[in-house]
């Protein structure tokens, strides 16, 4: 069976998703939460990655990241997942795999989508019904874009910039913005887009891809490409 296509390319937003095995919790705790965010940032800053907004769940997590080479967020996810994991596991004595599989991830054309993303992960939380602010939520980048804290893991992208020219400006127009709220076809063509792993970007955005990038959108098959299974002598026996 082909896996699915995932397309991700330097100095592009994408939006990113990771899901607990069974949608089990993946953090326990603050504690946990706290170990796993320094991780994320160090991670983030080891393989260059620029994270403009996070929301860490009890199961799942969602960044929106633009990367400076095109191996950055696998590599970033990777790590972020070794890492983890082995620390939790020793911490609860368990074994085995914490995630739902491989992460998902979604190129997202910046102009036209990346506000959009940016208020879709931070309201996550009071989607879900876990506060009624969501700048309340502590494991999310929202108070940061709100002026309410510092964050070191955030590296805001230059359209939150555009939002004003001074700070004051640009928080009172993102809070407007989130007060906006997100429609449910919103909702639906984002969630859609990173769990299929398809790029959410208009037709003249997808035009302008590299050839080599848009062959690398294509389904590849799994196992060894054709031509690399190696051929052995035939030898007559008696099966175990």
């Amino acid at each position: 069976m082909a896996r699915p296509p995932r397309l991700i390319l330097a100095d592009q937003a994408h939006h990113v998703i990771q899901r607990g095995n069974n949608r089990q919790v993946i953090v326990q705790s603050d504690a946990d939460r706290q170990q796993f965010m320094d991780m994320l940032r160090d991670s983030a800053a080891t393989h260059k990655v620029a994270i403009h907004a996070y929301v860490l769940m009890d199961n799942h997590l969602h960044l929106l990241a633009t990367p400076a080479d095109a191996q950055g967020i696998s590599r970033l996810m990777q790590s972020l997942g070794r890492r983890y994991v082995g620390w939790y596991n020793f911490k609860y004595q368990r074994t085995g795999t914490l995630w739902e599989g491989r992460f998902r991830a979604s190129l997202i054309e910046s102009e036209a989508y990346f506000m959009a993303c940016l208020r879709y992960i931070e309201l996550n939380p009071a989607r879900a019904g876990i506060c009624s602010r969501p700048e309340d939520f502590k494991w999310s980048s929202c108070a940061a874009h709100l002026g309410q804290r510092s964050d070191t893991t955030l590296s805001d992208h230059a359209l939150f910039w555009s939002l004003g020219n001074t700070p004051f400006e640009r928080e009172h127009a993102y809070r407007a913005f989130l007060e906006q709220g997100v429609s449910e076809d919103e909702r639906k063509r984002l969630t859609e887009s990173v769990l299929k792993g398809a790029p959410l970007c208009s037709a003249v955005f997808l035009k302008e891809l590299t050839p080599q990038a848009l062959e690398s959108m294509q389904p590849k098959p799994r196992g060894r490409p054709r031509g690399t299974v190696k051929k052995f002598k035939k030898i007559d026996s008696d099966p175990i």
